[in-house]
């Protein structure tokens, strides 16, 4: 598999996996007593989606600036 598709699969599950990880968040947080610390759990899928997201949005530009340079 090309690596853009691995990172576009990649970036589509963190996306689920971010999700998921909110609304635990939100769950936690409305409790009478709430876990603080759970508050940052949702940060690190978000950081990987940063980066894949960058990559995707960067792909075809750089794709358009390789083949401009080839001919």
């Amino acid at each position: 598999m090309k690596r853009s598709k691995w990172v576009r699969q990649l970036h589509r599950w963190v996306a689920v996996t971010f999700t998921v990880t909110v609304v635990v968040t939100f769950v936690a947080l409305a409790r009478e007593e709430p876990i603080v610390w759970v508050s940052y759990v949702p940060l690190f899928p978000l950081a990987v989606l940063l980066f894949s997201g960058l990559y995707l949005f960067a792909l075809p530009h750089a794709t358009r600036w390789r083949a401009a340079r080839g001919k």
